[in-house]
Protein backbone atom coordinates (compact mmCIF):
# COMPACT_ATOMS: atom_id res chain seq x y z
CA UNK A 1 0.00 0.00 0.00
CA UNK A 2 2.72 2.47 0.75
CA UNK A 3 4.49 1.68 -2.24
CA UNK A 4 1.62 2.16 -4.39
CA UNK A 5 0.96 5.45 -2.47
CA UNK A 6 4.67 6.31 -3.39
CA UNK A 7 4.60 5.55 -6.84
CA UNK A 8 1.60 7.89 -7.39
CA UNK A 9 3.49 10.40 -5.14
CA UNK A 10 6.42 9.99 -7.45
CA UNK A 11 4.38 10.77 -10.70
CA UNK A 12 2.30 13.91 -9.81
CA UNK A 13 5.77 15.37 -8.81
CA UNK A 14 7.04 14.23 -12.04
CA UNK A 15 3.74 15.26 -14.35
CA UNK A 16 3.66 18.56 -11.56
CA UNK A 17 7.34 19.17 -12.38
CA UNK A 18 7.27 18.75 -16.04
CA UNK A 19 3.52 20.99 -16.47
CA UNK A 20 5.07 23.95 -14.29
CA UNK A 21 9.02 24.03 -15.64
CA UNK A 22 8.89 21.50 -19.00
CA UNK A 23 6.22 21.90 -21.05
CA UNK A 24 6.54 24.49 -23.81
CA UNK A 25 3.72 26.51 -23.57
CA UNK A 26 1.85 28.36 -20.61
CA UNK A 27 -1.72 27.65 -22.66
CA UNK A 28 -2.21 25.85 -25.43
CA UNK A 29 -5.72 26.83 -27.98
CA UNK A 30 -6.85 24.32 -30.50
CA UNK A 31 -9.32 24.66 -33.71
CA UNK A 32 -9.74 22.49 -37.33
CA UNK A 33 -10.01 24.17 -40.46
CA UNK A 34 -11.30 23.12 -43.66
CA UNK A 35 -7.76 23.91 -46.04
CA UNK A 36 -4.06 22.68 -46.59
CA UNK A 37 -1.03 23.53 -43.88
CA UNK A 38 0.37 25.70 -46.90
CA UNK A 39 -2.62 27.92 -46.85
CA UNK A 40 -2.83 28.59 -43.27
CA UNK A 41 0.69 29.11 -42.71
CA UNK A 42 0.47 32.01 -45.73
CA UNK A 43 -2.21 33.33 -43.51
CA UNK A 44 -0.33 33.46 -40.66
CA UNK A 45 1.75 35.48 -42.14
CA UNK A 46 -0.37 37.75 -44.12
CA UNK A 47 -2.55 38.31 -40.70
CA UNK A 48 0.55 39.23 -38.87
CA UNK A 49 1.71 42.01 -41.04
CA UNK A 50 -1.54 43.89 -40.29
CA UNK A 51 -0.53 44.00 -36.37
CA UNK A 52 1.47 46.04 -34.48
CA UNK A 53 4.50 44.77 -32.01
CA UNK A 54 4.51 41.29 -33.55
CA UNK A 55 7.03 39.96 -35.67
CA UNK A 56 7.58 36.14 -36.93
CA UNK A 57 10.72 34.65 -35.75
CA UNK A 58 10.66 31.32 -37.08
CA UNK A 59 9.25 28.88 -39.83
CA UNK A 60 9.16 25.30 -40.20
CA UNK A 61 7.78 24.81 -44.01
CA UNK A 62 4.08 24.54 -43.27
CA UNK A 63 3.92 23.02 -40.38
CA UNK A 64 4.89 25.04 -37.88
CA UNK A 65 5.38 29.01 -37.50
CA UNK A 66 6.18 31.06 -34.28
CA UNK A 67 5.56 34.73 -33.36
CA UNK A 68 6.60 36.84 -31.44
CA UNK A 69 4.05 39.74 -30.09
CA UNK A 70 4.57 42.57 -27.52
CA UNK A 71 2.01 43.47 -25.00
CA UNK A 72 3.15 46.66 -22.43
CA UNK A 73 5.87 44.76 -20.97
CA UNK A 74 5.33 40.95 -21.64
CA UNK A 75 6.84 39.61 -24.64
CA UNK A 76 4.59 36.79 -25.59
CA UNK A 77 5.19 34.20 -28.28
CA UNK A 78 2.78 32.28 -30.29
CA UNK A 79 3.97 28.84 -31.39
CA UNK A 80 1.04 27.80 -34.32
CA UNK A 81 1.69 23.71 -34.98
CA UNK A 82 0.00 22.75 -37.77
CA UNK A 83 -1.26 18.99 -38.64
CA UNK A 84 -2.99 17.23 -41.59
CA UNK A 85 -5.87 15.74 -40.21
CA UNK A 86 -7.03 14.45 -43.53
CA UNK A 87 -7.51 14.98 -47.08
CA UNK A 88 -9.48 18.35 -46.18
CA UNK A 89 -9.00 18.88 -42.45
CA UNK A 90 -5.96 20.60 -40.56
CA UNK A 91 -5.87 21.22 -36.81
CA UNK A 92 -4.09 24.18 -35.19
CA UNK A 93 -2.59 23.55 -31.95
CA UNK A 94 -1.65 27.28 -31.09
CA UNK A 95 0.64 27.18 -28.01
CA UNK A 96 0.87 30.32 -25.78
CA UNK A 97 3.92 31.32 -23.54
CA UNK A 98 5.12 34.99 -21.57
CA UNK A 99 8.58 33.61 -20.23
CA UNK A 100 8.61 36.16 -17.95
CA UNK A 101 5.53 35.55 -16.13
CA UNK A 102 5.48 31.35 -17.15
CA UNK A 103 5.03 30.28 -13.70
CA UNK A 104 2.58 32.03 -12.82
CA UNK A 105 0.49 31.82 -15.85
CA UNK A 106 0.33 27.87 -15.79
CA UNK A 107 -0.18 27.96 -11.70
CA UNK A 108 -3.53 30.28 -13.20
CA UNK A 109 -4.46 29.10 -16.67
CA UNK A 110 -6.07 26.15 -15.10
CA UNK A 111 -8.57 27.55 -12.38
CA UNK A 112 -9.55 30.95 -13.57
CA UNK A 113 -9.46 33.44 -16.42
CA UNK A 114 -6.66 35.95 -16.43
CA UNK A 115 -5.37 38.57 -18.71
CA UNK A 116 -3.20 36.49 -20.12
CA UNK A 117 -5.97 33.96 -20.78
CA UNK A 118 -8.47 35.67 -22.32
CA UNK A 119 -5.86 37.92 -24.64
CA UNK A 120 -4.34 34.38 -25.93
CA UNK A 121 -7.68 33.21 -26.73
CA UNK A 122 -8.86 36.24 -28.38
CA UNK A 123 -5.79 36.49 -30.36
CA UNK A 124 -5.91 32.70 -31.58
CA UNK A 125 -10.20 33.20 -32.62
CA UNK A 126 -8.74 37.06 -34.34
CA UNK A 127 -6.91 34.75 -36.57
CA UNK A 128 -9.15 31.64 -36.83
CA UNK A 129 -12.03 34.17 -37.99
CA UNK A 130 -9.45 36.19 -40.32
CA UNK A 131 -8.69 32.88 -41.61
CA UNK A 132 -12.29 31.48 -42.65
CA UNK A 133 -13.14 34.93 -44.19
CA UNK A 134 -10.04 34.56 -46.26
CA UNK A 135 -11.39 30.87 -47.21
CA UNK A 136 -15.02 32.19 -48.06
CA UNK A 137 -13.39 34.49 -50.89
CA UNK A 138 -11.28 31.77 -52.37
CA UNK A 139 -12.52 28.69 -54.37
CA UNK A 140 -10.01 25.68 -55.87
CA UNK A 141 -11.23 22.51 -56.99
CA UNK A 142 -8.34 20.24 -57.69
CA UNK A 143 -9.47 18.03 -60.92
CA UNK A 144 -6.84 15.87 -61.73
CA UNK A 145 -3.74 15.02 -64.18
CA UNK A 146 -3.87 17.03 -67.21
CA UNK A 147 -1.79 18.55 -70.07
CA UNK A 148 -0.24 21.83 -69.33
CA UNK A 149 -0.68 24.50 -72.76
CA UNK A 150 1.70 24.39 -75.29
CA UNK A 151 2.63 27.26 -76.96
CA UNK A 152 5.05 30.17 -78.07
CA UNK A 153 5.51 33.15 -75.90
CA UNK A 154 6.54 36.88 -75.17
CA UNK A 155 8.08 36.81 -71.60
CA UNK A 156 9.87 38.97 -68.99
CA UNK A 157 11.48 37.37 -66.42
CA UNK A 158 10.75 38.24 -62.44
CA UNK A 159 11.91 37.79 -58.93
CA UNK A 160 9.82 38.50 -56.04
CA UNK A 161 7.57 36.93 -52.91
CA UNK A 162 4.81 34.82 -53.33
CA UNK A 163 2.43 37.65 -52.45
CA UNK A 164 4.00 40.17 -54.55
CA UNK A 165 3.70 37.83 -57.75
CA UNK A 166 0.20 39.46 -58.85
CA UNK A 167 1.57 42.99 -58.35
CA UNK A 168 4.67 42.19 -60.50
CA UNK A 169 2.06 41.07 -63.23
CA UNK A 170 0.31 44.21 -62.99
CA UNK A 171 3.21 46.02 -63.63
CA UNK A 172 3.80 44.91 -66.27
CA UNK A 173 0.74 43.57 -68.36
CA UNK A 174 0.24 46.72 -69.96
CA UNK A 175 3.78 47.26 -71.03
CA UNK A 176 4.17 43.68 -72.42
CA UNK A 177 0.54 44.18 -73.88
CA UNK A 178 1.43 47.52 -75.70
CA UNK A 179 4.49 46.82 -77.05
CA UNK A 180 3.00 43.47 -78.68
CA UNK A 181 0.30 45.67 -80.21
CA UNK A 182 2.14 48.55 -81.52
CA UNK A 183 4.46 45.94 -83.34
CA UNK A 184 1.06 44.58 -84.31
CA UNK A 185 1.86 40.81 -82.91
CA UNK A 186 -1.00 37.93 -83.06
CA UNK A 187 -2.24 36.72 -79.05
CA UNK A 188 -2.75 33.15 -78.78
CA UNK A 189 -4.59 33.02 -75.24
CA UNK A 190 -4.70 34.28 -72.37
CA UNK A 191 -1.37 35.73 -70.06
CA UNK A 192 0.50 33.16 -67.92
CA UNK A 193 3.06 32.86 -64.82
CA UNK A 194 5.60 30.10 -65.37
CA UNK A 195 7.50 29.61 -61.96
CA UNK A 196 10.93 28.73 -62.69
CA UNK A 197 12.01 28.47 -59.35
CA UNK A 198 10.48 28.42 -55.52
CA UNK A 199 11.78 28.68 -52.43
CA UNK A 200 9.21 27.28 -49.78
CA UNK A 201 11.21 28.17 -46.89
CA UNK A 202 11.81 32.09 -48.08
CA UNK A 203 8.51 31.99 -49.72
CA UNK A 204 10.88 33.76 -53.12
CA UNK A 205 10.20 32.77 -56.37
CA UNK A 206 11.43 33.56 -59.84
CA UNK A 207 8.70 33.76 -62.53
CA UNK A 208 8.20 34.24 -66.41
CA UNK A 209 5.23 36.31 -66.84
CA UNK A 210 3.95 35.25 -70.25
CA UNK A 211 1.88 36.45 -72.96
CA UNK A 212 0.94 33.89 -75.82
CA UNK A 213 1.35 34.84 -79.15
CA UNK A 214 1.83 33.48 -82.49
CA UNK A 215 5.08 33.48 -83.72
CA UNK A 216 6.38 35.56 -86.61
CA UNK A 217 9.43 36.67 -88.38
CA UNK A 218 9.43 40.64 -87.03
CA UNK A 219 8.88 39.85 -83.36
CA UNK A 220 10.08 43.41 -81.52
CA UNK A 221 13.44 43.44 -79.81
CA UNK A 222 13.65 45.02 -76.29
CA UNK A 223 15.99 44.78 -73.50
CA UNK A 224 13.19 42.99 -71.29
CA UNK A 225 10.95 40.60 -73.61
CA UNK A 226 12.12 37.91 -74.39
CA UNK A 227 10.55 35.04 -76.70
CA UNK A 228 10.64 30.97 -76.29
CA UNK A 229 8.34 28.21 -76.68
CA UNK A 230 6.44 26.36 -74.12
CA UNK A 231 5.89 22.59 -74.47
CA UNK A 232 3.12 20.68 -72.78
CA UNK A 233 3.26 18.40 -69.93
CA UNK A 234 1.51 16.43 -68.03
CA UNK A 235 0.87 18.32 -64.23
CA UNK A 236 -1.94 17.91 -61.71
CA UNK A 237 -4.67 20.67 -62.60
CA UNK A 238 -6.99 23.25 -60.42
CA UNK A 239 -9.45 25.40 -60.95
CA UNK A 240 -8.64 28.80 -58.64
CA UNK A 241 -11.34 31.49 -58.44
CA UNK A 242 -10.23 34.59 -56.03
CA UNK A 243 -8.04 37.22 -55.85
CA UNK A 244 -4.69 36.64 -57.78
CA UNK A 245 -2.74 37.92 -54.71
CA UNK A 246 -3.38 34.38 -53.04
CA UNK A 247 -3.25 32.30 -55.84
CA UNK A 248 -0.72 30.36 -54.32
CA UNK A 249 -2.94 28.44 -51.99
CA UNK A 250 -3.99 26.44 -55.13
CA UNK A 251 -0.22 25.17 -55.43
CA UNK A 252 -0.35 23.82 -51.61
CA UNK A 253 -3.59 22.07 -52.64
CA UNK A 254 -2.02 20.68 -55.74
CA UNK A 255 1.16 19.50 -53.29
CA UNK A 256 -1.62 18.15 -50.90
CA UNK A 257 -3.15 15.61 -53.15
CA UNK A 258 0.09 14.79 -55.08
CA UNK A 259 1.08 13.43 -51.18
CA UNK A 260 -2.45 11.90 -50.95
CA UNK A 261 -1.99 10.16 -53.83
CA UNK A 262 2.28 9.28 -53.95
CA UNK A 263 2.65 11.74 -57.11
CA UNK A 264 6.26 13.15 -57.35
CA UNK A 265 5.95 16.52 -58.66
CA UNK A 266 8.14 19.30 -59.87
CA UNK A 267 7.34 21.86 -57.32
CA UNK A 268 6.97 24.79 -60.16
CA UNK A 269 3.69 25.84 -60.66
CA UNK A 270 2.17 27.27 -64.75
CA UNK A 271 -0.97 29.46 -64.17
CA UNK A 272 -3.20 30.75 -66.93
CA UNK A 273 -5.29 33.60 -65.87
CA UNK A 274 -8.35 34.38 -67.08
CA UNK A 275 -8.74 37.67 -66.20
CA UNK A 276 -7.28 40.99 -65.89
CA UNK A 277 -6.21 42.30 -62.24
CA UNK A 278 -6.29 46.15 -63.60
CA UNK A 279 -9.83 45.91 -64.35
CA UNK A 280 -10.77 44.90 -61.07
CA UNK A 281 -14.14 43.35 -60.24
CA UNK A 282 -15.39 40.67 -58.35
CA UNK A 283 -12.68 38.58 -57.24
CA UNK A 284 -14.65 35.39 -57.20
CA UNK A 285 -15.72 35.51 -60.37
CA UNK A 286 -11.58 35.85 -61.69
CA UNK A 287 -10.34 32.37 -63.15
CA UNK A 288 -7.57 30.31 -62.85
CA UNK A 289 -5.71 27.26 -64.32
CA UNK A 290 -3.31 25.87 -61.91
CA UNK A 291 -0.97 23.38 -62.93
CA UNK A 292 1.64 21.39 -60.74
CA UNK A 293 4.19 19.50 -63.40
CA UNK A 294 5.05 16.10 -62.40
CA UNK A 295 8.26 15.25 -62.20
CA UNK A 296 10.25 14.15 -65.08
CA UNK A 297 13.01 12.02 -64.93
CA UNK A 298 15.35 13.21 -67.72
CA UNK A 299 13.61 16.62 -68.21
CA UNK A 300 14.94 18.45 -71.52
CA UNK A 301 15.84 22.54 -71.39
CA UNK A 302 14.45 23.98 -74.33
CA UNK A 303 15.43 27.92 -75.00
Amino acid sequence: MKKGLLAIGVILCIAAGWYLFIKPSDYIINFKVKTTPGTIVQSIKSWNSNLTASTITEQHGTSAIVQERQFGDSTVTYSFNVYPLNDSITKVSVGVKDAEHSLKNRLTVPFTNTLFKDRSTANAMDFYETLNQHLKEIKIEVTGIEKTPSTYCAYISLKSMQEAKALGMMRNYGYIGDVLTRNNVEMNGPPFVEVTEWNQKTDSISYNFCFPIIRSENLPITDEIKYKRLFTKDAIHAVYNGNYITSDRAWYALLAYAKQNNIEVDPKPLEVFFNNPNMGGNAMEWKADIYMPLKQENPVKVD
